[in-house]
C-alpha cells in the first residue's frame, strides 16, 4: 500500500473518535460501524497525555470475550460494498446454508416475461411479490392492472408455484441455488383468489371430510363458505397416487388434508388415530404444480403437484410427489394447503386486491360482491312503460337472437372514417388485440388457459391450423378448455365473421369479442378475461 501526503507528528497528541468516548465506553474499533480517525491538539489545562502502551493477552481469556480496543485505530473500509457482501447492493440471495438475506439495502430482482426476455429491477429487501407486480404492471404500462402474478419456475425439475402476495421475493429467491435455471416469470393468474368467489367449484362435495361436517343445518356450499370468510378450510380427503424419489413405483393411498398437517391412512380409507400416519406439517412446506409430469416421473396422470420443505433449497430428494385423477382434485389439493398454511392472511389479500381494484376505477364503487350469471335476467325495454322481465325461456332466446341481428345490422363507425378501407381493417383490427394469439397450436392455446388459471370465461383466438383463412375461440369452462371454430362467409358482397352456421354474423372479431362479452350465445359463459401476454 503507498500512502501518499505521509506527515510527521511531533509533540503530545491524542486520538480522538467522532461519536464515542473511550472513557465511558470501552466496545471494538468497527463494531457499530467505521469510526473516523482525527487528530485534536492537547487539552488546554495540562492534563498529561496518556501513551500507547502494548496490551498483554491473558491465557484464561475465553473465546468469545470482546477484544479490548488497541491504541492503533483501524483504517475504515473505502469499498465496503466489494468486500462485504451482506451489504451489496447487487446481492440476489444469501448463499445457501447462510441464512436469509440482509435485511436493509436493496437488490437486484430479475424476472422474465413469456417471451424469455427479462427485466432486473432494484427492490428492497422487504419487497413483496405484490410490490414487484405494481413496480412492473407501471414500467411495461400495462392496460389492465389485475391478477398479474410472480411464478415461481424450478425448469429442470419440472416445478412451479405461484408466489402469494404478501410473500417476500428477496427471501424465496435466497433458498435456491447458486447456480441453477431457477427464475421468476412475470404472468396472469385469474385463479388466484377465485376459490373465494366460486368456493363450491373448488371445494367438491364428495371430498369434505365428515370430520368437518359439524354444520347444524348448513348446506355444504355455506360451511364452506363461513370457514373461507373466517380465514380457515374444511378438511380435505381422497385417494391419490404417491412416490417418493428413492422409490420409483407409484401406489395409491387415502389422504386426509387437516389444520394440524398432511395424513396418510394405512388401512384403506380409515381415519382411526391409530391407522393415521403424518406425512408433512404444512408450516414449513411449499406446494408446487409439476409439468410435463409423465415423461419426468412416469406419473399416472398429468395432474400432479408435489410438497417441499419451504427453507431448504430446491432438491429433488427433498420432494414428494402426489398425483390427481383430474385436474379439479389437484385444484381442490392445493387451494386447501394454501388456505391452511397462510389461513387469513390469504383472505387479507383478497380484500387488499379488491379495494385496490375498486380505488382504480376496475369495480365500481357500490359493488360489494361479484354478481354471479345466475342473477342475470332478459329484459325488454320496447314498451313504453318502462323495461320487463322476460320470464318465457323462448321469449328470451328469440330476444338474444334479435339482439345479435342487431349487431349484424350496425355500422361501427371506426369503419366511418375518412380514407380508410373497410376491407383492410376488419381482417387486421383483431391483431392489434391482446387477445389475438396468431398462429397458436391448440395444444399451446390449452397450456396458456391451463397457466392462467383456468378460470370461467378465459379466453384467447388464435388462427386455425386445420381450416385456411378461419379462427379458433378457445373458452375456459369448469376447468376445461373448449374451441370453437370461427369460420368467415360473405353477404351481399360483405365478409362476416360466424360460429352458428351464419345465424349470427359479424363484421370481424372485435365486434364478436364484444358480443359474447355480454351475451353467452352458443356458449356455455360470456367472455371474461381475455388471456394475456406482455413484452418485458
Amino acid at each position: 500500500m503507498i500512502i501518499e501526503n505521509a506527515m510527521e507528528v511531533e509533540g503530545p497528541w491524542r486520538e480522538v473518535f467522532e461519536g464515542t468516548d473511550r472513557q465511558e465506553d470501552d466496545r471494538v474499533d468497527g463494531q457499530d460501524g467505521s469510526p473516523s480517525l482525527a487528530l485534536t491538539p492537547p487539552v488546554a489545562d495540562g492534563s498529561p497525555a496518556r501513551k500507547s502502551l502494548p496490551l498483554s493477552i491473558g491465557h484464561n481469556r475465553s473465546k468469545g470475550e470482546e477484544t479490548q480496543a488497541t491504541s492503533l485505530p483501524s483504517i475504515p473500509n473505502p469499498f465496503p460494498e466489494l468486500c462485504s457482501p451482506a451489504h451489496s447492493p447487487v446481492l440476489i440471495g444469501s448463499p445457501l446454508g447462510k441464512g436469509p438475506p440482509s435485511s436493509g439495502g436493496t437488490h437486484v430482482v430479475k424476472v422474465f416475461g413469456e417471451d424469455s426476455r427479462s427485466r432486473s429491477l432494484w427492490v428492497p429487501a422487504g419487497a413483496t411479490a405484490r410490490d414487484v407486480c405494481h413496480m412492473l404492471v407501471q414500467t411495461t404500462h400495462c392496460a389492465d392492472q389485475e391478477s398479474w402474478a410472480l411464478i415461481e419456475l424450478h425448469p429442470p425439475l419440472g416445478l412451479e408455484r405461484c408466489l402469494e402476495d404478501h410473500e417476500t421475493v428477496v427471501e424465496v429467491q435466497a433458498t435456491w441455488p447458486l447456480e441453477g435455471d431457477n427464475k421468476l416469470l412475470f404472468r396472469k393468474n385469474y385463479a388466484k383468489y377465485e376459490f373465494f368467489k366460486k368456493p363450491v367449484l373448488f371445494f367438491p362435495e364428495h371430498m369434505i371430510s365428515d370430520s368437518a361436517d359439524v354444520t347444524k343445518g348448513m348446506t355444504s356450499s355455506e360451511l364452506i363458505q363461513n370457514l373461507l370468510n373466517s380465514g380457515s378450510c374444511p378438511e380435505i380427503q381422497g385417494f391419490l397416487h404417491v412416490r417418493e424419489l428413492s422409490r420409483k413405483p407409484w401406489k395409491r393411498a387415502c389422504f386426509f388434508l387437516r389444520r394440524s398437517g398432511l395424513y396418510c391412512s394405512t388401512k384403506g380409507s380409515s381415519k382411526e388415530p391409530r391407522h393415521l400416519q403424518c406425512v408433512a406439517d404444512l408450516e414449513d412446506l411449499n406446494i408446487y404444480t409439476v409439468t410435463n409430469s409423465r415423461k419426468l416421473y412416469g406419473a399416472p396422470s398429468e395432474f400432479t403437484f408435489c410438497i417441499k420443505p419451504s427453507k431448504n433449497r430446491v432438491r429433488s430428494r427433498d420432494m414428494k410427489l402426489l398425483c390427481a385423477e383430474n385436474e379439479q382434485t389437484r385444484t381442490c389439493w392445493t387451494t386447501a394447503f394454501r388456505l391452511f398454511k397462510y389461513g387469513k392472511q390469504l383472505h387479507c389479500n383478497y380484500q387488499l386486491s379488491q379495494s385496490t381494484r375498486k380505488q382504480e376505477g376496475l369495480l365500481p364503487q357500490g359493488a360489494k360482491r361479484c354478481v354471479s350469471e345466475a342473477s342475470l335476467v332478459a329484459m325488454d325495454f320496447s314498451g313504453k312503460a318502462g323495461g320487463r322481465v322476460i320470464e318465457n325461456p323462448r321469449e328470451a332466446q328469440s330476444a338474444e337472437q334479435e339482439e345479435g341481428l342487431t349487431w349484424r345490422k350496425k355500422t361501427a363507425l371506426r369503419y366511418s372514417l375518412p380514407n380508410t378501407c373497410p376491407g383492410l381493417r376488419s381482417t387486421s383490427i383483431h391483431q392489434t388485440q391482446a387477445w389475438f394469439h396468431g398462429g397458436l397450436s391448440r395444444r399451446e392455446a390449452q397450456a396458456l388457459v391451463e397457466e392462467q388459471g383456468l378460470v370461467d370465461g378465459m379466453f384467447l383466438i388464435r388462427e386455425s391450423q386445420q381450416h385456411a383463412k378461419c379462427f379458433v375461440l378457445s373458452l375456459c369452462y369448469k376447468l376445461k378448455t373448449k374451441h370453437y371454430l370461427i369460420i368467415p362467409c360473405e353477404e351481399a358482397g360483405r365478409k362476416y365473421y360466424t360460429m352458428d352456421d351464419g345465424v349470427t354474423l359479424f363484421i370481424d372479431l372485435l365486434q364478436l369479442v364484444e358480443f359474447h362479452q355480454i351475451n353467452r350465445g352458443i356458449l356455455p359463459v360470456c367472455l371474461k378475461h381475455p388471456c394475456v401476454r406482455v413484452a418485458l
